[in-house]
């Protein structure tokens, strides 16, 4: 090997020895390996920096953007509500899970996917006494099979297209990659489905491992005229079987119904009590037309909520409020906020909220202006106020607007009207120009951690080509499966990729991986097409399901599924293995080693 050869093996082996002992982000890794590349003078400094430009990390970025204008409009949020909704064990939470996720994931990122469902499927494990370590594994995997189904499913894919492209090969259309990708996600489905009972744990979610003790608020919400929730009964609505929620009684008129019954009907005007932690009662707000009941004024537009937010306030001893009702108390012309729920000393509040009389100590859940808690932090009335992070108020009048620009994208993308990288930037740009969100939630959406990673792998991809080392590498693969033909070579490229996925990030494998993908065609018998290798690494770099490290939903899951490390290898390994047997029988007969003349 050449000398810089031997530099860019020493490089990347130090890296994938740093990435595996996470002794730095990626994105510094990759970065730092750059630049020693390009001091060493293997690569050039255009070289090692072109990928900041390529087309598939721009459209990585632009998608970011795109599934954030979904999420703060309120659409995946309804979508994802309604999805396990009537399942009534595992199997059938599942099987609605894929019906959904799988598809979602082929147009989406699959972080955001992820990060709706995980706790929509906790709340459903709560009502039904499962263990969310037995749907929660599942949903990572179903989101990566759904994102091998189109071009833009995960950015992999677009990695590995911004390569081809730049390399003289034909690029993928949107749902080529789906010839494969969906036997694919079928198979992995039904695996899942025959061997969920036997290989997945049973394991407590996170916060039942800690004993974790939560704090309960005691929150009175009124239905308003154009609530959804009118006419149906307690059940159908959803408010029978609430996680961390009870619903203690309905007020109607003068009437009181108590217990309530889940045939009662809601009616428009109805006050319905519950008792709940703050998550759940976020989720309650998220319901349009069902607002608290102890402030008139309470803002209920779109545009008034975007203005406000939601803090926690701790009476303290010396404050003017003790011995007032929260109806009395006159909280929005002395503070310029609305009362939503109170919760006092670990008991449960039995009296209406408005009918409450504050005592020290008691907290208040608050939506407040923008600047209540600069002038009011260290107001004596209050021991500590402090902000709700989870809670953020969704533009759901612009929900409309958020599914016509990103159908619109997907008809572009189909169509090839215009390239795939501009049809996903002017998605992202409409969102941002029709208020689905504002500049500063796009910018906050986009992973530039990500990013960076992706950018900065073409550059050690680039210096693996030129220097040479891709060629040995694949001059060695074809030398070691010769004897067997090109199938045993596309095998041994899927089982690398696997590999090597599980211990860097899934981009990463990507770009190391190309230019081996590239060498190894030209070498076998005088030179084979390249397609089927490169889609070969195209589903390979995806399929991490034995380690919780190697993709980043596993990481999502990992916690609040309360997984060990070794319950990954134990269900995503026969996965993995099930999976390569599909890709390596399928490949060759869709994209074959010697295409006719002409493909």
């Amino acid at each position: 090997m050449s000398t810089d050869a031997w530099i860019t093996l020493a490089t990347v082996g130090v890296l994938l020895f740093a990435l595996m002992r996470n002794l730095a982000s990626p994105d510094v890794l990759f970065v730092a390996a750059v630049c020693v590349l390009a001091v060493c003078g293997v690569i050039t400094v255009p070289e090692a920096f072109v990928g900041f430009s390529n087309a598939g990390m721009l459209t990585v970025a632009a998608l970011f953007v795109a599934a954030a204008g979904l999420r703060e409009t309120g659409v995946l949020d309804y979508l994802g509500h309604h999805v396990l909704g009537k399942a009534q064990n595992e199997r059938t939470a599942l099987l609605r899970l894929s019906v959904v996720v799988v598809p979602l994931s082929a147009f989406l990122n699959n972080t955001p996917v992820v990060a709706m469902f995980v706790p929509i499927v906790l709340e459903w494990c709560r009502q039904r006494n499962v263990s969310p370590s037995r749907v929660l594994m599942p949903l990572s995997f179903l989101t990566i099979l759904g994102g091998t189904c189109s071009l833009i499913g995960t950015s992999t894919n677009l990695v590995i297209q911004g390569l081809m492209i730049e390399n003289g090969i034909r690029g993928m259309g949107l749902f080529e990659i789906g010839k494969i990708g969906l036997p694919y996600a079928i198979i992995g489905i039904t695996y899942m489905l025959l061997f969920r009972r036997v290989l997945l744990p049973e394991r407590k979610e996170l916060f039942a491992q800690l004993g974790e003790t939560r704090r309960e608020y005691l929150i009175e919400m009124e239905i308003q005229p154009n609530c959804r929730l009118v006419g149906q009964t307690v059940e159908k609505a959803g408010l029978r079987h609430l996680s961390g929620l009870f619903l203690i009684e309905i007020t109607r008129g003068e009437t009181v119904i108590a217990p309530v019954a889940p045939d009662a009907q809601l009616l428009s005007g109805d006050r319905l009590v519950f008792t709940g932690v703050v998550q759940n009662i976020l989720d309650l707000e998220k319901i349009d037309g069902l607002v608290p009941a102890v402030d008139p004024t309470y803002e209920v537009s779109p545009r008034g909520q975007r203005q406000r937010r939601l803090c926690e306030a701790v009476i303290s001893e010396y404050s003017p409020l003790i011995g007032k009702t929260i109806r009395n108390a006159d909280f929005r012309a002395a503070y310029g906020a609305a009362v939503v729920a109170v919760h006092r000393s670990g008991r449960r509040v039995e009296s209406k909220v408005g009918d409450i009389r504050l005592r020290p100590g008691d907290t208040l859940l608050l939506q407040v202006g923008p600047h209540f808690l600069r002038a009011h932090r260290n107001d004596p009335a209050f021991y500590l106020v402090s902000d709700v992070d989870d809670w953020r108020p969704l533009r759901r009048d612009r929900a409309g607007v958020a599914m016509s620009l990103f159908v619109g994208m997907l008809i572009l993308m189909t169509t090839g009207v215009v390239d795939v990288v501009l049809a996903a930037i002017l998605a992202a740009v409409g969102m941002i120009l029709t208020g689905c969100l504002s500049a500063g939630e796009a910018r906050k959406s986009i992973e530039w951690q990500v990013l960076v990673t992706i950018a900065a792998a073409f550059g050690v991809g680039t210096a693996m080509q030129k220097s040479g080392l891709a060629g040995e590498f694949a001059q060695w693969l074809v030398d070691s499966t010769e004897a067997a033909g090109p199938i045993a070579v596309l095998a041994a490229i899927y089982l690398v990729g696997s590999l090597l996925t599980e211990v860097i990030t899934n981009n990463a494998a990507a770009v190391l991986m190309f230019p081996f993908c590239i060498e190894t065609a030209a070498r076998i018998d005088g030179g084979v097409s390249v397609m089927p290798f490169l889609i070969a690494l195209t589903l390979s770099a995806s399929a991490s399901f034995m380690t919780p490290i190697g993709y980043q939903t596993n990481m999502m899951v990992y916690g609040p599924g309360g997984y060990r490390f070794s319950d990954f290898f134990r269900f995503g390994g026969p996965l993995n293995l099930v999976l390569m047997l599909v890709a390596v029988c399928l490949i060759p007969l869709i994209w074959p080693f010697h295409p006719p003349l002409g493909m």
